[in-house]
This record gives C-alpha cells, structure tokens and sequence, in this order.
C-alpha cells in the first residue's frame, strides 16, 4: 500500500484518485497515518463482507439461545404488565 503525506495527496488529488482505484493509498500527517482512501469497488467490497460477516454473527447468537429485538420487547412488555 501506497502511502502519501497529506500535502502531497493535496497537491496531486487528481493523481490520489486514480492511485486509489488501483489500490487503497494511505494519508499521513505529521508522520502519523490518518487514513486511506480506496476505490468505490473496494468499499462497496468491504461493505458486502461485513454486512455477511453481521449476518454470520447473528446467526450464531440466534442458534445459541439468544432472541431478537421484537422477541425481546414482547416479553419485558409481559413483565412489566405482570
């Protein structure tokens, strides 16, 4: 991964964004890194994968005994009306 100095990213943007859609670009600042810019690709990418991996968990916690947020609502409402 390509990394630029936030001046520089600055002063060749157009240069930046067609990096981008090649690879991510890492941003520093100061010698800190303080982000990445990626292609709209890579992004919607990422998304997917963690949308599946979201899915994945709840899933899991579903098939360990744990229930969702209307189940749960239904039964504080039945304790409370107790």
């Amino acid at each position: 991964m390509k990394t630029l100095g936030a001046s520089e990213a600055k002063n060749r943007f157009g240069e930046l964004l067609d990096l981008a859609r090649r690879e991510p670009v890492k941003i520093a600042k100061k010698g800190r890194n303080v982000a990445v810019v990626l292609s709209i690709e890579e992004f919607e990418r990422f998304s997917e994968l963690e949308n599946q991996l979201l899915a994945l968990q709840a899933e899991k916690a579903h098939q360990e005994g744990f229930i969702g947020i209307t189940e749960s609502e239904a039964l504080l409402s039945e304790i409370l009306n107790a």
